[in-house]
């Protein structure tokens, strides 16, 4: 009996056309620190000029379970985005700016078409955030994944100068916190998402009025990517901590940039709660604690600075096109108390 690759259900030909049609997407990533071409078994980037003592920050995420709606909605163009948005909103936290990206695709049976879509979307956020796509794998699994399912992650390397690296270490009681807003749900708690809004794509498609549109453009609207907007903040005003706000919500990460013996207090009040929110906490009867325990509740990133900075902070982010208010203040203690 001979039995080929190609019979166990491995196309070698069809990730040949994949290569061939992601190329350009890849390509249009390029900065001036990319070493070599698309092809090679490593990707190369040679350090940027001008950082005296360089820290290598790294970073690495997926979009999870939405990834379920891109494949109801047949739509793949933008679900990259996430994959680099989840990965570089991490790292320009510790005020790194993001340098290179690579990605991980993985499918039971291949659809150079469908995959070159994908990479179309990381290669979009990428541009987005300055980072070069550099290399990728695309893994072809037979009956690993369900036909017509993939799975994406990818992970982003950036860089800071070591004085310049923010930690949160300066952070004091009476410090305040302002919140930028977010494009939607992001890519965390799709899990819970997926049993409010069911997998029903003629539902999904239809317009629904308390959200002004049809559910299924609100929950695959790409993660929003910060980068361009902190990096020009940090070099206007002295951002003492950066939080990023993704699984768990404001009460797992804003504490995360606290040092020890500092809490927050969050006036839930001070900025208007998207609706999509608003009807999942209905439709899940969750309390507060719980739904910002889980959501981003329409912020996708906070910043931490000085009473003294606050106008000039909220200028600058308006001047990048960001909409931000302050939602909190540090306190004595621990956690994050709602009001």
């Amino acid at each position: 009996m001979n039995i080929s690759y190609k019979d166990s259900g491995v196309d070698v030909e069809r990730g040949y056309k994949a290569v061939e049609l992601m190329k350009k997407h890849v390509k249009s990533t390029y900065t001036d620190g990319v070493l070599g071409d698309i092809g090679s078994f490593g990707g190369f980037f040679k350090m940027p000029k001008g950082i005296k003592r360089p820290v290598l920050v790294a970073g690495t995420d997926g979009v999870g379970t939405k990834l379920k709606y891109a494949i109801i909605a047949d739509k793949h163009d933008t679900i990259g985005i996430d994959a680099v948005a989840m990965c570089v909103n991490d790292i320009v936290c510790q005020g790194a700016q993001p340098l290179f990206f690579l990605d991980y695709f993985a499918t039971g049976a291949l659809s150079p078409e469908k995959v070159a879509t994908v990479v179309s979307g990381v290669a979009e956020g990428c541009r987005q955030s300055g980072a070069a796509l550099i290399g990728g794998e695309t893994a072809e699994m037979p009956g690993f994944y369900p036909d017509g399912d993939y799975d994406i992650a990818g992970f982003a390397v950036g860089v800071v100068d070591r004085k310049k690296i923010i930690n949160g270490a300066t952070i004091n009681e009476g410090d305040v916190l302002i919140g930028i807003k977010s494009s939607g749900i992001h890519s965390n708690g799709y899990s819970l998402v997926r049993k409010l809004w069911g997998e029903d794509l003629k539902e999904l498609e239809k317009f629904d009025e308390e959200l002004e549109a049809a559910p299924i453009n609100v929950l695959l609207t790409p993660t929003k990517i910060y980068v361009n907007s902190i990096l020009k903040l940090i070099k206007a005003v002295k951002v003492k901590g950066i939080a990023h706000i993704t699984g768990g919500g404001f009460i797992e990460n804003i504490p995360r940039i606290f040092p020890e013996g500092i809490g927050c207090e969050i006036d839930t009040n001070s900025y208007e709660v998207p609706a999509i929110f608003k009807i999942m906490q209905r439709k899940a009867n969750l309390s507060d604690e719980q739904i910002y325990n889980t959501f981003n509740m329409g912020i996708g990133m906070v910043v931490c600075v000085d009473p003294a900075d606050v106008v000039k902070t909220i200028a600058q982010l308006e001047k990048t096109g960001e909409s931000c208010a302050v939602i909190g203040e540090t306190v004595k203690g621990s956690g994050v108390i709602l009001k």
